[in-house]
């Protein structure tokens, strides 16, 4: 796997606002890179994004940060991911 990659290339660049995309690394920054690809997606974007996550990262790696991330992630992002994967549903909120 490429550790250095501009993720800007990747994703949109506003999603990594406050630092340098060029110097994030695959490997290290996946708990960055995995939430804030999320993010901003939406129902109509949804696919696109998580198939672009899909090439730098297994589903399991994929669950695993978005799981444990503290980024702002919608509950529906996460229910939305759960369904893709077949693992049980999981909510970064709950009520």
């Amino acid at each position: 796997m490429k550790q250095k990659v501009n993720i800007a290339t990747i994703f949109p660049k506003h999603l990594f606002w406050d630092m340098d995309c060029d110097k994030l690394n695959l490997e290290k920054d996946k708990a960055i890179i995995i939430p804030r690809a999320m993010y901003a997606t939406t129902p109509d974007t949804f696919e696109q994004d998580i198939k672009r996550l899909e090439q730098l990262y297994t589903p399991r790696v994929i669950v695993k940060y978005l799981k444990n991330t503290k980024e702002n992630i919608s509950n529906k992002v996460c229910v939305s991911v759960a369904k893709r994967y077949k693992v049980e549903p999981f909510l970064r909120y709950s009520l």
